[in-house]
This record gives C-alpha cells, sequence and structure tokens, in this order.
C-alpha cells in the first residue's frame, strides 16, 4: 500500500523557523532508516505558505490567490511517500519519527487511491495511458538525474 504521510505546519514552520543541525540530524537518520527498509519512495519540506498560491476553480473560472493562508492547522509543512504493507506498518513507522517540530505537532497518514479503487471506470484505455504517463515521468527522472 502507498502513503502519503503528511507533516501538518506549525506557527513555527509558517514562520519560516528553520530546523536546527540537530533536528536536521535526527530526521536524516530515520529517513534512512525508511530507505534501508524499502519504505520510503520520495519526501521533502515545503516552504511557508506566504511563498505558495491556490487556484480556486469556479466553473470554467480561475482565480489565484497568494499566500500566506490562515488556518496553519490545515496546511503542509512535508511529506514523505512511503510503500508499506499496511495502514498499521505506516503508523509504527510514525511513531518511531523524530518530532518534526520544535513543540507540539501532527502528521496525517493517507493511503492513495489503487487502481482496484475505482471499478470499471479505470478502463484498460485508461489504465495503459497511466503506465504510459508514469513511464515517461521515470524516464525524465532518469534525464534528470544523468
Amino acid at each position: 500500500m502507498k502513503v502519503m504521510v503528511i507533516v501538518k505546519a506549525t506557527a513555527d514552520s509558517e514562520a519560516g523557523r528553520l530546523p536546527t543541525t540537530e533536528e536536521m540530524a535526527a530526521m536524516g537518520r530515520f529517513n534512512d532508516e525508511l530507505v534501508k527498509a524499502g519504505v520510503m519512495l520520495d519526501g521533502d519540506g515545503l516552504k511557508p505558505s506566504r511563498h505558495g498560491k491556490r487556484v480556486r476553480f469556479a466553473g470554467k473560472d480561475r482565480t489565484v490567490i497568494d499566500g500566506p493562508f490562515a488556518a496553519t492547522d490545515e496546511l503542509i509543512a512535508g511529506f514523505w511517500i512511503w510503500q508499506v504493507a499496511s495502514m498499521d506498518e505506516a503508523v509504527a513507522w510514525v511513531r518511531r519519527c523524530p518530532n518534526p517540530m520544535p513543540g507540539d505537532s501532527e502528521i496525517e497518514i493517507r493511503p492513495f487511491y489503487e487502481a482496484a479503487d475505482f471499478g470499471p471506470a479505470f478502463t484498460d484505455e485508461l489504465r495503459a495511458q497511466e503506465d504510459r504517463q508514469r513511464e515517461q515521468l521515470q524516464a525524465q527522472k532518469a534525464a534528470r538525474e544523468a
């Protein structure tokens, strides 16, 4: 099962407080464990929402809204993408995680949809299209890293 592990923003992360060397080292050790276990597929931290934008959709209209965004508890400060056997395994890994913030913080775990979740709406043609897109993304990533 693939999950997104979401580090929720706090007042500190929205203020742009960067982690200390010790905090970065602790998270680096944790990330090493995730990589060695074959769990971590990707992950990164996000800048405060003042650096972001939102696009609101209303029918055919698109409205761009500049950050910062007020509801700090609904914002994301960082994420991982993990491949785990179950939600219980994801929870066990999160429980081992160093606190990503200097004070109280929260991490949310959300499973990705899998092809079977979409039933017959996800036709063979759509599945083939998605496979082609994933192959193209992998080729582009490999080209960037070369």
